[in-house]
């Protein structure tokens, strides 16, 4: 992460791209990830030129391109909110919220003028000989054409697109007269008011959306391919209330807070792994008492997989099956046959009417960004890349990437790979080394690449989807990711940073 200064022969300008000069570290993204690595380029190396490249016009990420209605944490903000910065207000929040949250960094660290929005990267090059990343950015605006060099990239763009929603192609979608909207693209002036709505799919998006809706909709259908499992926590953690009460700092709420969710997750993740029947024995035990009296528990609620092999879904307050109880919300678990001019038909024969149909069905999975990336020249295929503790990719020097926890709070590896990130620049100096790239050990010359994740893992839709264009792994360390962070929390700050790794 020093300042490395390109060559004059790199850096020759095209006559139509603006050279935007050199900075020690270009953080791509900024969303929670991105304004994480920006937080600590700020405090850590004060010294130190860096950048952050946003494609949109605006901060957050994903709490940017969701607005949809009733859009929420499906984590306790306790884990989700950085380490530095404590959490203040109810356990699971509003999405604007979250922004709120997100601004108060950006404020509090001057981290404005360093934030380009409407920088839309389109293509990254490593030069050995500069030992410098040429990134090339399109502006909204204008339309320019930029360049940008940097001794160190960090990618914290997230995981999936967030241009074009996972929608699929339902037979006689052409015939619907209704209207048809994604969550990820939610029009400002939908109103609902009185109309009849199909929502698709179980998810997270789907059971924030529901009883959001179904406030002023004439009545709400969930339809589903298959069950999800689900928790209802309050909004407000008993604890967080109590400890209010008795005027503890809010430093001390934070950190005792961060505790409680991450032991009641850990406890959940081992469930999930040494006593799956026990796990799901709970999870139905307690979401039961919420249902309404008659409820097909077996076909709407029971879920066909293991639980913890998929992230669950939060149901603060029980809001969604308050809705049902209250008659304005229904499920129904089938399979879409097609559309027709006036809603959805199912494989049982039943048409399921709707003025308005959402598709929350997900999205689909970005490998950075879907950037091109190329290597002294030579372009980058990540399908036959292995990732360096989820960290890193074979053969891409100096480049860390953020991906967060599926299962857990996101954030809470934000941090651990910001930590990461400090222990590596102290050890390159160390080295007196300019350079660091991931690369195999003999003994890993036969190593098989196997897909992204383990499907006996984690089996989401997207994820599915999406694993045959996503980077691999191997079957050994350091070529492994995506742990618990009950694992990682200890591994981490003690990985060895010489095994895997090469510096120049």
């Amino acid at each position: 992460m020093t300042t490395t200064v390109p060559t004059e022969q790199s850096s020759t300008a095209e006559p139509d791209v603006r050279d935007e000069g050199h900075v020690d570290v270009l953080i791509v993204g900024a969303g929670v990830s991105g304004i994480g690595a920006a937080h600590r380029m700020r405090t850590s190396y004060p010294d130190r030129t860096f950048i952050v490249l946003e494609a949109k016009d605006d901060r957050g990420g994903t709490w940017w391109t969701h607005r949809f209605p009733g859009v929420r944490s499906d984590s306790d903000l306790f884990t989700y909110g950085y380490r530095h910065k404590p959490w203040r207000g109810p356990s699971i929040a509003a999405g604007g919220a979250i922004l709120d949250y997100l601004d108060e960094v950006i404020e509090e660290d001057d981290l404005a003028s360093r934030i380009r929005y409407g920088h839309r990267v389109t293509g990254v090059e490593w030069s050995s000989a500069d030992a410098a990343w040429t990134v090339h950015v399109t502006r909204a605006d204008t339309g320019e054409r930029l360049r940008f060099t940097a001794g160190f990239l960090r990618m914290c763009q997230g995981y999936y697109d967030h241009d074009t929603p996972h929608r699929p192609q339902w037979p006689g979608l052409d015939r619907y007269e209704g209207v048809l909207v994604h969550p990820q693209s939610w029009p400002d002036d939908l109103d609902l008011t009185g109309k009849r709505v199909v929502v698709i799919g179980s998810g997270s998006t789907a059971t924030t959306l529901v009883p959001a809706i179904a406030q002023k909709a004439a009545h709400v259908t969930m339809l589903q391919r298959s069950p999800s499992y689900y928790f209802a926590p309050p909004t407000t953690h008993e604890l967080a209330a109590q400890l209010e009460a008795l005027d503890v700092p809010p430093e001390w709420t934070y950190e005792i807070m961060r505790r409680q969710y991450t032991a009641q997750l850990d406890e959940i993740a081992r469930l999930g792994t040494e006593a799956p029947a026990d796990l799901h024995a709970f999870l139905m035990a307690e979401m039961l008492p919420h249902l309404p009296e008659g409820t097909d528990v077996e076909k709407h609620f029971t879920p066909r997989y293991r639980p913890w092999q998929q992230r669950l879904v939060m149901v603060p307050d029980g809001d969604m099956f308050s809705a049902m109880r209250d008659g304005a919300v229904s499920i129904v678990t089938d399979t879409i046959e097609e559309f027709t001019e006036k809603g959805v038909k199912v494989a049982s024969g039943e048409v399921l009417e709707a003025d308005v149909v959402v598709s929350a069905t997900g999205f689909d999975l970005s490998v950075f960004g879907d950037i091109p990336f190329r290597v002294d020249g030579e372009p980058v295929d990540f399908t036959e890349r292995v990732t360096w503790r989820g960290l890193m990719i074979s053969g891409v020097p100096n480049m860390v990437y953020t991906f967060g926890y599926l299962r857990h709070s996101w954030t809470l590896r934000v941090d651990l790979v910001e930590d990461f990130v400090e222990r590596l620049d102290a050890h390159m100096r160390e080295r007196g080394a300019r350079t660091v790239v991931p690369a195999l050990r003999p003994q890993d010359a036969d190593m098989p690449l196997l897909p992204w994740i383990d499907e006996d893992n984690f089996s989401s839709g997207y994820v599915m989807r999406g694993r045959d264009r996503m980077f691999r792994r191997g079957d050994r360390e350091p070529w492994t990711h995506l742990k618990e962070y009950a694992q990682e929390r200890e591994t981490m700050p003690a990985a060895d940073l010489d095994d895997g790794l090469e510096y120049r």
